[in-house]
């Protein structure tokens, strides 16, 4: 099948390199020409395991290309449409103008049968707007959300748990969801679920699923807090809670916080929406979701003020992450990279290392020390703060190397990865958050 792709960023790059993989052909559009001759070349853009290969292998095929003209979108029998959605300047809302232009430069290019199927985040209501010109054209427009968590997008887009399609009533919406349907093949073959909805119910599922997850997280941390007044353990009750089959443990690790591109601006979004829809108080509670997530980075900075004595000025601190999560270079609203800067504004001598967001992390803070190998940020600190992690912090780093490097052996453990009973054994002061 024939496809295109507008929007070769995070989620529009995987996208046409897993479509191609399957079988498609497919070219992906974007009007950043350094973007797209990178993509061309076979280099992605970003850090995403897999990604590089499923470039090269469709890129040799022939069954993938990259172009800056829209006008390369003819002739496709599906164009799916995965521009950014970024928060509003000055407010809580989504920023639609790069959805409505790839909407509106699509037009021309498209034909009678042809389906649009738009895959970012956008609030409800937004392809119900768009229907009417995009019906002008004879084609039809659906929605298809994406699911996809950064460090396993191309496996959630080639395997992925389920297929959200929202399709407007009538024959032409059987059939763009069956246009749909065998696009997706592979995985509707394999028993991915695939389920047929009204047009706004896709558009919720995105922002409603964010805002769970979201609410999951700043929820133990919630309990994290009141872990740490009363004495508790918040990994054990997690781990008690997460034995109830309709809790689950999955997201319910503490720590500094969620990040990133997408869930902290999509449950912004989500509840200005809903304000706009007369019903912001049906998720009032996301405000508080939003407030819980934010203390977070707030405690882990009091932790290592409080470790170091209550004065940080002039001390060494190793700060081990920058991106959001680990498998990422993702740095947009990054709990490590929020706490290292507000570290640095006390005064601290801070130096931090990641795997693979340190040129992001020096573009966006050039006022931080940076260090490319692991060591070297552990050497002669006065304390250690695990903020992503890593495999390289969490699993490959003993506390007995690291003790024989650090001026200090103060670790603040921002994430509750670590083996806190090993790293005291080893003459350690472990803080984690809302542990013992």
């Amino acid at each position: 099948m024939r496809m295109s792709v507008i929007g070769c960023g995070y989620l529009g790059a995987v996208h046409a390199a897993a479509m191609a993989s399957i079988g498609h052909d497919v070219v992906g559009i974007d009007v950043d020409a350094q973007k797209v001759a990178a993509l061309a070349n076979g280099t992605a853009p970003f850090f995403e395991p897999q990604l590089g290969e499923l470039l090269q292998e469709g890129l040799t095929s022939g069954r993938l290309r990259f172009s800056t003209e829209m006008s390369e979108a003819s002739g496709a029998a599906i164009h799916f449409i995965a521009v950014g959605t970024p928060q509003i300047a000055g407010g809580h809302a989504a920023d639609l103008r790069f959805v409505d232009a790839a909407v509106a430069a699509l037009l021309p290019h498209l034909h009678p049968g042809d389906v649009v199927a738009g895959k970012s985040t956008v609030p409800v209501g937004t392809a119900e707007r768009l229907s009417a010109a995009v019906a002008g054209t004879g084609a039809t427009l659906v929605w298809n959300p994406e699911f996809l968590r950064e460090g396993w997008a191309v496996h959630d887009t080639i395997s992925p748990d389920r297929l959200v399609l929202g399709v407007p009533s009538g024959s032409d919406g059987e059939r763009a969801a069956e246009a749909l349907r065998e696009a997706y093949r592979p995985a509707v073959d394999a028993g991915t679920p695939f389920l047929v909805t009204d047009l706004a119910t896709a558009e919720l599922v995105k922002g409603a699923a964010n805002a769970f997850l979201a609410t999951k997280i700043s929820f133990i941390n919630a309990m994290a807090e009141i872990a740490e007044a009363s004495g508790a353990d918040v990994a054990l009750l997690a781990d008690a809670l997460g034995h109830d089959t309709r809790i689950g443990r999955r997201y319910l690790g503490s720590g500094i916080g969620f990040g990133g591109g997408c869930l902290p601006k999509d449950i912004r979004a989500f509840a200005a929406r809903a304000e706009e829809l007369g019903r912001g108080e049906a998720v009032g509670f996301l405000r508080e979701v939003d407030s819980i997530n934010i203390r977070r980075r707030d405690r882990a900075v009091q932790l290592v003020v409080d470790a170091l004595g209550g004065l940080v000025f002039g001390r060494r601190i190793a700060v081990l992450g920058a991106a959001f999560k680990p498998f990422s270079d993702d740095i947009r609203d990054s709990p490590a990279l929020d706490v290292a800067v507000r570290l640095r504004g006390l005064g601290a001598d801070v130096v931090v290392t990641d795997p693979a967001a340190l040129e992001n992390a020096a573009a966006a803070h050039p006022q931080l020390g940076y260090a490319t190998e692991r060591d070297d940020a552990l050497r002669d600190a006065d304390a250690v703060v695990i903020v992503t992690e890593w495999d390289l912090y969490r699993r490959e780093m003993t506390p007995e190397h690291a003790g024989s490097l650090v001026a200090g052996r103060v670790i603040i453990d921002g994430r509750n990865c670590l083996d806190s009973a090993a790293w005291r054994a080893a003459g350690w002061t472990y803080h984690g958050m809302g542990r013992r």
